[in-house]
């Protein structure tokens, strides 16, 4: 009886010794939890609880998710067009005088995507700043290829311009920005020439296109497929939208010299001249060669678009912030918003 009593005194230390272990290490954990986050010591007595932290924790989950929450519409669904997806959104920020606009441009392959992706927490940081923001619609190529959506995207931007006054907007800061697709688009609006029309019968076309500062997030500064297959390699140019893009149905048709013109017209990187405004780009994709195996399509969204980009900006001086998620840990959304802050000639941005 001796020897199982000895041993089960020897387990009982030990658990009460590793126990008080851990809770030293608890109480170490909790010390420096408490010069990180002074606001967890709810009652100021200079000692973190168990209890207080999981009430900071619940706190501050709360609160990113109210951050995420997407305000309802100021307006919705309102027509700039005739067809049925020629509708967009705007979000107003409340303001005494006029507020710059941002306008949200959705991705998907220009086969599918919803401007209800816009960001909740961009809206409420734009509103924060007194930035207004706008997420549009446009046609899909499954219905009418190229260049239907930039034709789109350029009359969502001259129908906010020409209700400016009446949603409180500043006409000489407006922006784009969007992912994928939304992010070609976007590019596309902020290089090409002006497409106001003085002498057109429709007043919304008197409107100006340009913009002062462009975000692209994975988006493509070309579309052209023989361009695409040079920069990016493997089958990327096979991406299954870029034949609904240009309305053929086969590789070999895409070489059809015919379609020159139309590739460089809606290709953004063709349109880049000096005056044209800053962009701010981001990209996920890995930046490196393809693999041999390569799905069609694959490498669409490759940071090769963005470094074309920034050699051409560079000779022209214009500012191109480029970001990749392998080296940047912040926050996408705010350092865009930002950046455009900045580009806005407003106050608590980049260099300001």
């Amino acid at each position: 009886m001796t020897r199982p009593i000895t041993l089960a005194i020897c387990i009982y230390l030990l658990s009460c010794s590793l126990l008080s272990a851990q809770e030293k290490d608890r109480t170490a954990q909790l010390k420096q939890l408490l010069k990180r986050f002074p606001a967890a010591d709810t009652n100021n007595d200079g000692i973190l609880t168990e209890a207080e932290v999981k009430a900071f924790r619940t706190r501050i989950q709360r609160g990113q998710a109210n951050r995420n929450r997407k305000p309802k519409p100021t307006h919705e669904d309102l027509k700039y067009g005739r067809h049925e997806r020629n509708v967009l959104d705007i979000y107003i920020a409340k303001s005494d005088t006029p507020t710059p606009l941002i306008v949200y441009i959705h991705g998907g392959g220009f086969v599918g995507g919803d401007k209800k992706s816009v960001s909740g927490r961009l809206i409420q940081s734009a509103h924060e700043s007194g930035i207004s923001v706008a997420a549009i619609h446009y046609r899909f190529v499954s219905e009418v290829p190229f260049p239907a959506p930039q034709k789109d995207a350029a009359r969502a931007v001259q129908f906010l311009r020409a209700n400016a006054k009446k949603w409180n907007l500043d006409t000489q800061r407006f922006a784009a920005y969007g992912g994928s697709a939304g992010a070609g688009l976007s590019l596309w609006l902020g290089f090409h020439d002006d497409l106001a029309d003085p002498e057109s019968d429709d007043p919304i076309q008197h409107q100006s296109t340009r913009l002062v500062a462009v975000g692209s997030r994975g988006g493509q500064t070309t579309y052209d497929p023989n361009v695409i297959k040079e920069w990016v390699g493997g089958r990327a140019h096979e991406h299954p939208s870029i034949f609904k893009c240009y309305d053929v149905e086969s590789i070999d048709q895409l070489s059809d010299p015919k379609l020159q013109p139309l590739y460089d017209e809606v290709s953004a990187i063709k349109h880049l001249t000096s005056d044209d405004p800053p962009v701010y780009s981001i990209y996920n994709e890995a930046d490196g060669p393809l693999p041999l195996n390569a799905r069609p399509g694959q490498g669409i969204h490759h940071p090769v678009f963005a470094k074309k980009l920034t050699i051409e900006m560079d000779k022209l001086g214009i500012e191109h912030v480029y970001r990749h998620v392998s080296n940047f840990k912040g926050d996408r959304d705010l350092d865009m918003l930002d950046h455009f802050k900045k580009w806005f000639g407003m106050e608590n941005s980049p260099g300001k």
